[in-house]
């Protein structure tokens, strides 16, 4: 019996883990990488900044979603079709759009990077990508293979980003300054950071991605009060494996900028701005073929990651959904990368959905909250904390303001991308 009990409690731990890790690696994409590059070469150490304001917020968000999910045993969906009928419908298209969008972006990512790292062209590797990505949902076990894969690539992500660092020597103490005394550009004032801020809140935990770990934990049938400690450590571990990766990507890139260069595109060569700085760092070509094999890890875990989550949005409301997950999970990746291989051209694609799955925040957040103290919802035993609940307030008031204040920078990002 006593080897049943820490076979089961380590079967749980590396389910604890892998949620953390789907969480987490997921937010990294294509996007992630070409967000960070473009706001460090505009603010530079002052990127520091935003990337702390963004994780405060999103530790907000992290934690209430994923204990209300959690200790409700129902999947955010169906919360929102209890807070208000037909609420859930809405929430499920808005996250399947915005996942849809994002996985579109991952498959032209994850081809970027292979051609990056390898010379393949790139109409190819949008269906070789597409093609690893649905070999995961072959396995009849898919979400235990997922976990699996995630932890292994997102620590092979880390490694590369940490050697890239290394290289490049930034100058630490500066932007360790800058984090906590931000210099916006002149006459621009603090309002210049708003677009940065709400694109990384959409794209670490904005749309599927703060729901991707809760659900993968109902899926384990980890829920209830009684694993409420393990849940939410495992929703910390979540941010913190993304905020990591973002805060070594922003240092190797920043110590790039610091020697001088810039990231405008090499001619005829390399036109991304995250490429760019790796190629420009003292690595050299190396730098550059490593930027390819992290873009296209980044890609395909991405995929993985929005292709779950989106499908689990759809599988209460829609029975065939249930019974066919895996081959609308592989249908959902197949689409992707079809309408990916038609339109071609992601970069500025991945800033956009990052921004408007921040939109998505507001209105998952305030379902949350007004779910956390429902009795039907959460159970007679659970009182949701009332720091918690003050902090989602703030959120949902702080991202709703970012999000107006924002959107002129999001109408000429959309006006260059359709324009360009």
């Amino acid at each position: 019996m006593g080897d049943k009990n820490i076979s089961a409690e380590k079967s749980k731990a590396r389910i604890l883990l892998g949620a953390a890790f789907l969480m987490g690696i997921s937010a990294i994409g294509p996007g992630f990488l070409n967000q960070t590059a473009n706001f460090t070469a505009a603010h530079g150490a002052s990127h520091g900044f935003i990337i702390l304001i963004s994780v405060i917020l999103g530790l907000g968000v992290q934690i209430n979603v994923w204990r209300i999910i959690c200790v409700s045993g129902m999947r955010g969906q169906d919360i929102a079709n209890k807070v208000l009928p037909g609420l859930g419908y809405f929430l499920a298209f808005l996250v399947g759009l915005g996942g849809l969008a994002f996985n579109i972006g991952n498959v032209g990512g994850a081809a970027m990077g292979l051609n990056a790292m390898a010379n393949v062209p790139v109409e190819l590797g949008y269906w070789i990508c597409g093609l690893l990505g649905i070999a995961i949902f072959v396995f009849k076990d898919a979400k235990s293979v997922t976990d699996l894969v995630m932890k292994i690539l997102g620590f092979l992500m880390i490694g590369i980003v940490l050697f890239v660092m290394f290289s490049t020597r930034p100058p630490i103490g500066e932007a360790a300054l800058r984090t906590f005394a931000p210099l916006p550009p002149e006459g621009l004032g603090m309002v210049v950071f708003f677009f940065p801020i709400m694109t990384y809140l959409g794209g670490t935990v904005g749309g599927y991605i703060t729901f991707s770990g809760a659900h993968r934990l109902l899926d384990a049938n980890i829920t209830g009060t009684e694993n409420l400690r393990q849940i939410t450590k495992s929703s910390v571990q979540g941010i913190s494996i993304a905020t990591v990766m973002r805060i070594l990507l922003f240092l190797a890139i920043f110590g790039v900028i610091a020697m001088g260069f810039t990231l405008d595109p090499e001619p005829g060569r390399i036109a991304n701005p995250a490429a760019v700085a790796f190629y420009r760092s003292p690595l050299g070509i190396v730098g550059y073929r490593f930027f390819g094999l992290l873009l296209l890890i980044a890609g395909l875990t991405s995929v993985i990651g929005a292709a779950y989550t989106s499908v689990t949005f759809l599988k209460t409301l829609f029975k065939p959904v249930m019974k066919y997950e895996r081959f609308v999970t592989i249908g959902f990746i197949a689409v992707s990368t079809f309408v990916m291989s038609v339109v071609g051209n992601p970069a500025q694609l991945l800033i956009l959905v990052g921004f408007l799955n921040g939109l998505i925040l507001p209105v998952s957040m305030t379902v949350m909250l007004l779910a956390c103290r429902r009795k039907d919802i959460v159970g007679e035993d659970y009182k949701h904390p009332m720091w918690l609940i003050v902090a989602g307030i703030a959120i949902v008031g702080v991202t709703a303001f970012l999000s107006v204040n924002a959107f002129p920078s999001m109408l000429a990002s959309m006006a260059a991308f359709f324009g360009g």
